[in-house]
């Protein structure tokens, strides 16, 4: 039996809102529930809109609730040498390699666009429309074609970074939706690492910091369920021999195609303390906002 680790992981990019109250509530209970421990994670990677005055009012929000991390607070933007020697490592297998293109540039290659057509999104109503039902597979998400992978271009300011992904079939077992089968390699093409701006990018850090951390359950929504196949490839090239158990959970949606983001003030958990509401009100309100229409896969 491995010793069980789960991460909470906000981005200082905002406020913490409902949405993360449901991914709090979610982390801490499957985490308890095994007799885990809870480390806490601030992905602030992007370094253009991360702030610190964002991080002081998620961590006081998050005392607030109740929600108590087992040690202090890790920063991925201090973590920034231990990335580069990981990539280091991924260069030794001749792995990576300098690509610029920009996303424009891609999507003009006549290639898949990534999620939403805005036209199908219902703006005419702020009311939350809470989701839940069983996943559906995510829409055709921008894959790159390998545009960079051979031209040989030299690393530095203004050019990505990316990782060769091999045309696998990852299999895992999400401990909500069951079985589940992925090909990184088809959905999103060779996998970015860091962008033109140089910061680090999500699916790099997340499994670095997972990997080095010894997370064994990475409990988080839906919208990133698409995401969990290209993680356990990049973590297996990283030298990682099991992957992590993973549990995604339902959203708090404000339309059938549009989840609840920082920007939606009226769930903003400093409003609503503001107003008067108590920790168990705002963890009461957030749970209730979970488990009506299906998730349908666009962010």
């Amino acid at each position: 039996m491995r010793d069980m680790i789960s991460r909470f992981a906000p981005a200082p990019t905002g406020f913490l809102h409902l949405g993360h109250v449901v991914n709090a509530v979610s982390v801490w209970r499957e985490t308890r529930a095994r007799g885990g421990r809870v480390l806490l994670r601030i992905e602030d990677h992007d370094r253009q809109r991360s702030r610190r005055e964002f991080e002081a009012e998620i961590l006081d929000d998050l005392g607030w609730l109740g929600f108590a991390a087992d040690g202090p607070p890790v920063r991925q933007s201090e973590r920034g040498d231990i990335y580069e020697r990981v990539l280091d490592g991924l260069r030794r297998q001749g792995l990576v390699y300098a690509c610029n293109c920009s996303r424009a540039e891609i999507q003009r290659a006549g290639l898949k666009a990534c999620a939403t057509d805005a036209a199908e999104i219902d703006a005419t109503s702020d009311a939350l429309i809470p989701v839940a039902q069983p996943f559906r597979a995510a829409e055709p998400e921008l894959r790159y074609p390998g545009t960079c992978r051979d031209r040989g271009l030299a690393e530095g300011p203004g050019v990505g970074l990316r990782v060769r992904l091999e045309p696998t079939v990852e299999r895992f077992v999400d401990l909500r939706h069951g079985p589940q089968e992925q090909r990184p390699h088809e959905q999103c093409g060779d996998l970015l690492v860091k962008d033109r701006d140089g910061n680090w990018t999500y699916q790099f850090a997340a499994t670095v910091d997972d990997h080095l951390q010894g997370v064994t359950l990475v409990v988080r929504g839906d919208d990133l369920l698409a995401s969990t196949g290209r993680q356990i490839q990049l973590a297996r090239l990283l030298g990682r021999d099991e992957p992590p158990l993973f549990l995604h959970h339902a959203l708090i949606m404000k339309s059938p195609r549009q989840k609840l983001s920082k920007s939606d003030g009226d769930s903003g958990i400093r409003e609503l303390r503001r107003a008067g509401w108590t920790p168990q009100q705002v963890v009461d309100r957030a749970m209730s906002l979970v488990g009506r229409f299906p998730y349908d896969g666009a962010s």
